[in-house]
């Protein structure tokens, strides 16, 4: 097989708020065929288009109630046939996002399954009996607060939800719901796209019998109440494996296709390494480069240092939808564009499969949503100590000197951060340092260099704030030497010995004798 996924770069679209095509303010498939020749120019080998399924939107699409029906939000199944079709031909592979471990309340499933004890689709999902005093079974904890349990009055039981309790939890001991599953994934695989990123992919099975999480005694500094416990019970179930098992038995009979598993779990690499062994998923990504900082080469270093199985695929991001972007998280309010272009030069050099959020190409700051305009649940439940997902999910800016950047004319679901006008489309583009500019000489440069697609990496010692890092393609014989400062003044460090020759990688660093001289959030890249 090609394995086209295995140190390639997909670009995460977040179809809400990338390109309206419509002028309804809310971002639509016949956008994304739009925009097909900006992805193609940025050089990525494949997207990853975030929920488009029949949904309420209570979660914004992660909430479906029919996962086989393009909500008309975003369009018609016509509309998606073209995209696939397009994306084809343009050489660009076509990844979908499946939640299958929760549907919405308004599934007809789950309608069914709260009708009564007895009805054929009664144990679909999880459902629980009272304590004698009246409370929820366990202690389970919802990740958007309160208990994951909710009051049915109809059934007169619990039922469990991992998030909002418009999101109940399907039941994966049920064999009925296996089935059902997976002839969803075959109804896409038929249609003919090229692989799945799985929603919280360890949280489909629960223990069977509802015991209690512990308490844990470090938070890692996470305040809310989910952090208080170590969730023994509630996901990452041995049970779960099986069924990547099998799920992955149905991908494979359809072709060269991927599977990339979103894990979240305090053992963030063991974890995914668990998921992504043979005859499991293909490759996974954590929170480890998502959650966790400051960004320091002791940072990079220990979590790709982490994964050391030599058969299961890492994949790396620094942003996605459901994190404040990199540029801000790990650079502040003051971070400028030479701050970005680093963070996407030392991305495109990492081991694995990449994973771009989109807007991180063009540099963007975590956008400011003012509360009255704040649209995630998550948001609004821990306002003020957190301002939730929204300021990393507002539209992409295509036009700088039109209204809402040119996403729509209409007022957009999520406000256009003003200061994202100066870095739209139309300006990086015509700007050879720009951002955008940048991350497409290193989206080719990766492509070129079997170095950094495929190769090892071996991490040099070097004192804070420099990272450096060898990576070798044993096939081809290159070498290459990767050096960045991830600070703001300027470092140098020490070559290994031996002839190094400057690869022009786009950011500033030069070599002075056996040294490399790296200004503030420089880089090299090296060839031996």
């Amino acid at each position: 097989m090609n394995e086209w996924w295995r140190g390639g770069v997909i670009y995460q679209v977040y179809p809400r708020s990338f390109s309206d095509s419509n002028d309804d303010g809310v971002g639509d498939l016949p956008g994304i065929i739009q925009r097909l020749d900006y992805l193609a120019d940025l050089g990525v080998d494949g997207i990853w288009v975030s929920p488009f399924f029949k949904s309420p939107m209570r979660d914004f699409g992660y909430d479906i109630s029919d996962y086989c029906a393009v909500d008309p939000t975003f369009g018609t199944m016509a509309d998606f046939d073209a995209l696939l079709a397009k994306a084809h031909a343009l050489g660009i592979k076509l990844v979908i996002d499946q939640v299958y471990s929760h549907t919405s309340d308004q599934h007809p499933w789950f309608k069914e399954s709260r009708s009564s004890r007895d009805n054929p689709k009664a144990d679909w999902y999880i459902w629980a009996d009272a304590r004698p005093d009246g409370g929820p079974p366990n202690n389970w904890i919802s990740l958007f607060g309160g208990q994951a349990w909710s009051w049915d009055s109809r059934r007169k039981q619990y039922y469990m939800h991992n998030f909002l309790s418009e999101q109940p939890d399907l039941n994966f001991h049920n064999p009925e719901v296996r089935a059902a599953i997976i002839d969803v994934a075959r109804f896409w695989l038929e249609r003919g796209i090229d692989g799945f990123r799985l929603d919280v992919a360890n949280f489909y099975f629960h223990d069977a019998l509802l015991r209690s999480n512990p308490p844990k005694s470090d938070n890692g500094g996470f305040d809310r109440p989910y952090w208080h416990q170590r969730h023994l019970y509630d996901r990452s179930q041995p049970e779960n494996l099986a069924f990547m098992a099998e799920l992955r038995r149905e991908v494979d009979r359809h072709g060269d296709l991927m599977t990339v598993a979103e894990i979240g779990s305090d053992s963030y690499i063991a974890r995914s390494i668990e998921y992504t062994e043979p005859g499991r998923l293909h490759t996974a990504y954590n929170f480890m480069l998502l959650e966790n900082g400051p960004l320091t080469a002791g940072l990079i270093r220990g979590a790709l240092e982490s994964w050391t199985s030599d058969t299961a695929w890492p994949s790396w991001s620094f942003s996605n939808h459901d994190v404040e972007r990199a540029r801000t998280r790990w650079g502040g309010a003051q971070a400028g564009d030479a701050f970005s272009q680093m963070l996407m030069g030392l991305l495109l050099c990492l081991r694995g499969t990449i994973f771009i959020y989109q807007g991180d190409e063009l540099g963007l700051p975590q956008a400011d949503v003012p509360f009255d305009r704040l649209r995630d649940p998550e948001g609004i439940r821990f306002w003020p100590d957190s301002l939730g997902r929204d300021g990393c999910r507002t539209p992409i800016p295509w036009h700088g000197d039109q209204p809402n950047a040119g996403f729509s004319v209409t007022e957009p679901w999520l406000p256009v951060d003003p200061r994202h006008h100066a870095l739209a489309v139309d300006r990086q583009e015509a700007d050879p340092a720009s951002t955008l500019s940048h991350s497409r000489r290193f989206t080719a440069f990766r492509k070129v260099h079997p170095a950094l697609r495929l190769g090892s990496i071996r991490f040099i010692d070097s004192p804070e704030p420099v990272l450096a890092f060898e990576r070798r393609d044993e096939a081809s014989g290159e070498t290459l030497l990767c050096l960045f400062n991830l600070g703001g003044e300027e470092a140098q460090c020490a070559l290994p010995a031996g002839t190094w020759h400057d690869c022009d990688y786009g950011l500033p660093g030069r070599i002075e004798g056996d040294r490399a001289i790296l200004p503030p959030w420089g880089g090299l890249v090296l060839r031996a």
